[in-house]
């Protein structure tokens, strides 16, 4: 069959062995190095998009995707509330509109005082029973009815204040009397169940009541209303957003959760940036070791290269042989990268555990961390974008040797053969 002479040659290159062992180690030096940089990329971008999902899910747990708040103008009325979640309801990709309230108080058990978030919710909502509900480790959603002064606290609320169903705590609310004197206002409340979602930003601030029993507190107590908006799918949140702002009447401010928690997944991407650039390194030092060994093979095969020059071909069909090489060893790597990469991120859930029972240790300490597992995701766009780099890499390698082949003069280089 007919091949090109550079393909050919190169390949015939690939293949023969080498003599010359240094220039052999080399070879697989840089085949293996290739293969475990791409790999490592593969695993740890797949790791961190798997936390980030984590943190994503457990953020907006008992949050929502999309709030609705009051805006500058003042609190609407409660017709326009309905109103304006009767208009969310129908736009297109919203699952699920409720009402909602939070207070800013404190929670009093002596000798103990903690910051908190007091939260009015509508337990009947789909979203509560869906979310929340799961949630409780003690008590029952269904505990929290109007005029019960019933809450349910956070894990790390109730192990602060030693607190458990049944329990008595006391809310603080600070608030101010018309005349400007502060007038604080103490409200007793019964815990009737405890909630737990893995998370210090919700387990630790959050308390959840009836939300009638959140607004007998008094319009002077500063409770902020609003509506939580559930929608299909999580990252079409900023365009629900945008339509949501162009729909409701100027009374209504409209965030979402990307805007609310943009430092975490902002740190989140910078530190997957870093990541891939640090691991990427470990690509180029193999494009390097490619590097030497194709110079190397460049000056041990001055010979061969003059014969192929006297014989008529011409420097570029020369490059090509180098290149040719270059690119089947680099190549091979990445293509054994990206499958010894995905077949570990698929499987990360089976090796770690693995690994923890073979060396008796854990990796993520309970104590420590809310997950213990270590979650992947593969994101194709990434395994594209890191194959597609090493490939690059690898590629730009072969320049300089293939055009040293090239420049080599076929006279000198038979002068004392």
């Amino acid at each position: 069959m007919f091949h090109p002479l550079s393909v050919y040659v190169g390949l015939r290159y690939v293949r023969a062995r080498s003599h010359k062992f240094f220039v052999s180690f080399i070879t697989w030096a840089s085949l293996v190095g290739v293969c475990v940089g791409v790999a490592a990329l593969i695993v740890i971008l797949s790791v961190m998009n798997g936390f980030e999902s984590e943190l994503r899910d457990r953020l907006l747990s008992l949050g929502a995707p999309v709030r609705v708040t009051a805006g500058e103008a003042g609190e609407p009325t409660a017709d326009a509330w309905r109103a304006a979640a009767r208009q969310i309801a129908q736009v297109p990709g919203v699952s699920d509109v409720s009402r909602y309230a939070d207070l800013q108080a404190l929670a009093v058990r002596q000798p103990e005082m903690v910051p908190i978030v007091l939260r009015g919710i509508e337990p009947q909502a789909s979203a509560n029973q869906e979310v929340l509900g799961p949630a409780l480790t003690q008590g029952h959603l269904a505990d929290l009815t109007p005029g019960s002064e019933h809450v349910i606290v956070g894990a790390v609320i109730a192990e602060r204040l030693g607190l458990g169903a049944g329990d008595s705590l006391t809310v603080l609310v600070p608030t101010v009397s018309p005349d400007g004197a502060p007038a604080p206002k103490l409200r007793e409340f019964t815990v009737a169940g405890v909630f737990e979602v893995g998370l210090q930003d919700h387990d630790g601030t959050l308390v959840f009541a009836h939300l009638e029993d959140v607004r007998a507190l008094g319009p002077e107590s500063g409770a902020s209303e609003g509506l939580r908006v559930r929608v299909r799918d999580v990252l079409s949140a900023a365009a629900v957003a945008t339509r949501l702002r162009a729909l409701l009447p100027s009374g209504f401010e409209v965030s979402d959760w990307t805007r609310d928690n943009a430092n975490y997944f902002r740190a989140i991407r910078i530190e997957k940036t870093m990541m891939s650039l640090i691991l990427l390194l470990i690509v180029a030092v193999a494009a390097f070791n490619i590097v030497a060994m194709l110079v190397m093979v460049v000056t041990d095969k001055r010979t061969d290269i003059a014969i192929v020059r006297t014989f008529g071909a011409s420097p570029r069909r020369v490059m090509g042989i180098f290149i040719t090489q270059g690119l089947v060893i680099g190549w091979l790597g990445v293509l054994l990268g990206v499958a010894l990469g995905l077949a570990l991120a698929f499987n990360v859930d089976t090796i770690v555990p693995f690994l923890e029972r073979t060396f008796r240790f854990q990796i993520m300490d309970a104590d420590v961390y809310y997950t213990t597992s270590i979650p992947s995701e593969v994101h194709w766009g990434n395994v594209l974008a890191i194959a597609g780099a090493a490939l690059a890499l690898t590629a730009f390698a072969t320049v300089y040797p293939a055009t040293r082949a090239a420049r080599t003069a076929p006279a000198e280089a038979l002068r004392y053969e």
